[in-house]
């Protein structure tokens, strides 16, 4: 009897200690969980409106072919750099040296016949003194003479168009650049003597234009700032790009059209923007970020604690309590690259979560600690 009394208490014992086991076990998986918080501030913020635009080149030209000939040869491979006055192109020259050649003639002759005109001139004007001719002689020698001189002033200036043309055979860079692909190759006759064909494009890329376009009422709002919008707020507007270049761009305004477009109710404006290392390219789309105003008192949280569902952007505020409590937000741009500007949805000194949103749940008991 006392041997199964003694089996009762230990096993009693042993039941006893396994149930405050399970009971430390469950209020430890019950403690909350710690979860990084951080509180909203305020700061003076710049205010952008995005508008699209393109890139365009603020220096290019057109290669073309001012004559008709065959294209001998092409000295250029598509797409480098090329320097100003480069030759590009060559036209079969051999009608147009003959010209030369025919007009070096022509002028030659007409200087000889000047030559005896003026000599058979004074030597009338002297009879005359003598009384050995008339005075009609006189004047018709005179008149030859003249004949003679305005005949070399027109061989003169079939020879300069004959040098001209042969000339344009020598298709050179109008402009340093980067070249595209010819339109014609070699081989090919061009036929440029009617009006130019356009051989290749040249493009400076040092510097582009922003090209964009904002509405009549968004212009008079930058008119009305006391700076104007040649001011310092409209110095190094961002840019983005449809991909993550290897460098950050900004543009300079430099440009506002004189008239509103009245068909769309918008007037250009351009930005100037310096290339680096040749990375961007004429015809890019771009993104501008306009400044258009300051709010001095703009509540911002970090970027990353926002989230985005079916019903829009979201965040997770922490409440006096501990508890989680889905927030929707309306989400305002981008601030120094990590934070974002909050326009509903959450005021100064409230916590939110910063980190994990995704393993927290609406109504959940949390540790906040704060992540400064």
């Amino acid at each position: 009897m006392k041997r199964y009394l003694y089996v009762i208490a230990t096993s009693a014992a042993c039941l006893g200690f396994i149930s405050c086991s399970h009971k430390d076990k469950d209020s430890k998986s019950q403690a909350s969980p710690d979860i990084l918080v951080a509180e909203a501030f305020t700061d003076s913020v710049v205010l952008h409106k995005t508008y699209p635009g393109y890139l365009s080149a603020r220096n290019s030209a057109t290669v073309v072919a001012q004559v008709s000939g065959r294209l001998v040869s092409m000295n250029y491979t598509p797409g480098t750099y090329v320097a100003k006055g480069k030759l590009l192109y060559t036209i079969d020259p051999t009608l147009y040296r003959d010209a030369v050649n025919k007009a070096e003639a022509a002028l030659a002759s007409a200087i000889s016949s000047r030559d005896y005109a003026s000599s058979h001139y004074n030597a009338v004007k002297k009879a005359f003194e003598a009384d050995a001719v008339s005075k009609m002689e006189v004047l018709s020698a005179e008149s030859s003479l003249q004949q003679a001189e305005a005949n070399i002033k027109e061989c003169r200036a079939a020879l300069s168009t004959a040098k001209t043309n042969l000339g344009y055979c020598s298709v050179v860079a109008p402009i340093s650049g980067y070249i595209s692909e010819s339109t014609i190759s070699e081989g090919n006759y061009v036929d440029g003597s009617a009006s130019p064909v356009k051989l290749a494009d040249i493009f400076d890329n040092s510097s582009f234009n922003a090209v964009f376009e904002i509405e009549d009422s968004q212009y008079e709002m930058m008119v009305g700032r006391n700076d104007g919008v040649g001011g310092k707020l409209f110095r190094a507007i961002p840019l983005q790009f449809r991909e993550n270049l290897l460098h950050k761009y900004s543009a300079d305004l430099a440009y506002e059209a004189p008239s509103v477009n009245k068909g769309t109710g918008t007037i250009k404006l351009k930005g100037v923007v310096n290339n680096i290392d040749n990375e961007l390219k004429d015809g890019m789309y771009v993104t501008v970020s306009l400044p258009y105003g300051e709010n001095p008192a703009a509540v911002l949280i970090k970027d990353v604690s926002i989230g985005t569902d079916q019903l829009g952007k979201y965040i997770y505020v922490v409440n006096d309590s501990n508890k989680v409590v889905y927030t929707p937000i309306e989400a305002g741009e981008l601030y120094r690259d990590s934070l974002r500007v909050v326009n509903k949805g959450i005021k100064a000194g409230d916590r939110y979560v910063t980190k994990a949103i995704l393993s927290v749940r609406n109504g959940e008991t949390v540790n906040p600690i704060l992540n400064k």
